[in-house]
């Protein structure tokens, strides 16, 4: 298995890394701003890792925790919390640095493993009892940080689009990638990333964004996300994904797990490929369900909502 793996991740590592590429961004906006209209609260929570938007009714059938991707805004699942708030409880979450929320704890240091951590404490806190767990991208990260190393906490877990080891895109055709081996790589994207002039860091930021969903009338929205970041956060954050491999913590997951995910958006790159890549990603998690969406790109809630909103229908139900 190791050595098909290999195999694969050096053909992966052909393309460009945007499976969870950064969506690169500026200046920070108010705390917690909430938008006029949209029937969410905040939830009762001391974190300055992120902040929670919670929808639904009173008496909730079940409890649904949204994490979106790298320098994304909760805003990303709208159509989906439209669709499940009124059966579930849906609590979305607003990681500290994107999409306009100040840094907080995040301005130094790791960030999905910290968020991990204190998702874990808000579901505890909180009082609900083994939520569904829906992560985009870095959010799939975090899901799975959370399901591993918290697995009593965790009803059942979605990961959309995200692998467990994305450092292993970044490796040397031929190798077998390992943390170590992609460190001295993630230290040189982080130091450009966050230390890139604005322009040109944000230039590419809206090519990859681009990139990442197919939807053109639906790509602002994200792009603003970007922009409304902090550089800083993203660039910590980006390096923190390229060398965390959750590959030996998957058999610690014990909550049902869907995994969705779309072809790698490189023509070299063909549905089989992108299949044998993920059964190999997970290998260690045998129980999981891997589900390739097609005519999607990365943001696959945007790209194919009524798609993705019957793939969570039926992962809830």
């Amino acid at each position: 298995m190791k050595s098909a793996l290999t195999a694969l991740l050096a053909a992966a590592a052909l393309i460009s890394p945007v499976l969870a590429a950064p969506a690169l961004a500026q200046d920070n906006h108010a705390a917690h701003a909430q938008p006029a209209g949209h029937g969410h609260r905040h939830a009762d929570f001391e974190s300055g890792r992120f902040h929670v938007r919670v929808d639904g009714p009173e008496h909730p059938v079940g409890d649904v925790i949204l994490i979106p991707g790298l320098s994304s805004s909760p805003e990303v699942f709208d159509a989906l919390t439209d669709e499940l708030k009124g059966r579930y409880r849906v609590h979305r979450i607003h990681v500290q640095g994107f999409s306009g929320a100040p840094a907080e704890d995040n301005a130094e240091g790791p960030v999905s493993a910290p968020v991990a951590e204190d998702i874990a404490r808000y579901i505890r806190e909180q009082g609900l009892e083994k939520p569904a767990v829906i992560g985009h991208s870095m959010g799939g990260t975090i899901g799975m940080m959370l399901a591993a190393r918290h697995p009593d906490s965790v009803g059942r877990l979605m990961v959309v689009d995200m692998v467990p080891f994305m450092g292993a895109m970044f490796a040397q055709p031929g190798t077998t990638p390992t943390a170590e081996s992609v460190t001295p790589v993630a230290d040189m994207i982080h130091q450009g990333m966050a230390n890139s002039p604005r322009d040109q860091y944000q230039q590419q930021a809206d090519a990859q964004i681009t990139a990442m969903i197919n939807t053109e009338s639906l790509r602002a929205g994200p792009l603003e996300d970007s922009r409304t970041s902090d550089q800083k956060v993203s660039a910590a954050a980006f390096r923190e994904l390229i060398v965390t491999d959750l590959r030996p913590e998957l058999t610690n997951i014990t909550a049902p797990t869907t995994v969705l995910y779309v072809k790698f958006n490189d023509p070299r790159m063909t549905a089989e490929i992108t299949d044998g890549i993920y059964r190999a990603s997970f290998a260690g998690l045998p129980a999981a369900t891997l589900k390739r969406i097609d005519d999607s790109a990365h943001f696959i809630m945007l790209d194919q909502p009524a798609v993705f909103a019957a793939e969570v229908n039926a992962f809830l139900e």
